[in-house]
């Protein structure tokens, strides 16, 4: 009896067992989702990450009046170190601007050194191919800077010009070192300097003819140097966009919708008020 009783036990044992651990021969439940790794709510935007935890990178040439410049005491200003911040604020982050040379700005966002990169960028296909940009958030023209006695008055003068000065890796620097074929004057008859205040003193100089570059710093260039002037004519029109990493789709779709916020309660408006006066 003894035997026989214990020959039960070991059979419910055995029984109760396979009920427990169902074993890879048991059929899938329907009404519970397979685990994918995706979050169940397709709505809810994707998380993003950035280069430091908790902080926003924002590579940039900080000569570049009213967009960024540097303060009196060590410290970074103007409309696109503002709306970073604000932009920053919105995600939950704390800005940090990291001041470069322009071209090191753009390059720093491509290797991931930075989140993003503001200074004024336009948008335009060669940096389409390398960089992925926000929403355009301004309107930016190139003009014309001479001086005050020079023969150059319109666009199609420069054409004449020994020597252009703009500053390197800039849409201006782009433009006119271009081949005449394509509406451009020649590597041969351009001069990139790392800064545009740089640009302007050749000017002053006399080592260039005209300086191309954005107007809303050409018109700090020419009250800042006596005997220049902007031409009445545009050299072009073009967007500003903020540049971030190829495919860093996550954080880019969150910095479109913090702007879009800003524009929509006043907050960047009223910034461009502060540097930017109606006239």
């Amino acid at each position: 009896m003894k035997k026989y009783f214990a020959l039960l036990l070991t059979l419910a044992m055995v029984l109760s067992l396979a009920a427990c651990g169902g074993g890879s021969d048991a059929p899938a439940n329907s009404d519970t989702p397979a685990n994918t790794g995706t979050p169940a709510n397709t709505d809810a935007p994707a998380a993003f990450t950035t280069v430091e935890a908790g902080k926003l990178h924002m590579s940039t040439n900080a000569a570049f009046p009213p967009y960024e410049m540097t303060t009196d005491a060590g410290g970074f200003e103007g409309i696109d170190v503002e709306v970073a911040d604000a932009i920053a604020k919105k995600l939950g982050l704390e800005l940090v601007v990291d001041d470069m040379s322009f071209d090191a700005a753009l390059t720093a966002v491509q290797t991931g050194q930075s989140d993003i990169a503001m200074a004024g960028i336009t948008v335009n296909p060669v940096r389409q191919e390398v960089m992925d940009f926000s929403d355009s958030y301004a309107t930016g023209v190139q003009v014309i800077i001479v001086k005050e006695d020079s023969p150059i008055a319109t666009v199609d003068d420069l054409a004449s010009a020994e020597m252009i000065g703009t500053q390197k890796a800039t849409t201006g620097y782009i433009y006119c070192s271009d081949t005449p074929e394509n509406g451009g004057y020649g590597e041969d008859h351009v001069t990139a300097f790392d800064t545009g205040a740089l640009a302007v003193m050749a000017l002053v100089n006399g080592q260039v003819d005209a300086v191309v570059i954005d107007n809303e710093p050409a018109k700090s260039f020419v009250a800042e140097n006596e005997g220049l002037k902007i031409l009445d004519t545009e050299f072009a029109v073009e967007d500003y966009a903020i540049g971030l990493a190829k495919g860093n789709t996550a954080l880019l779709e969150a910095v479109n919708a913090a702007m879009a916020e800003l524009k929509a309660d006043g907050t960047f408006q009223g910034i461009v008020d502060k540097y930017i006066t109606a006239e």
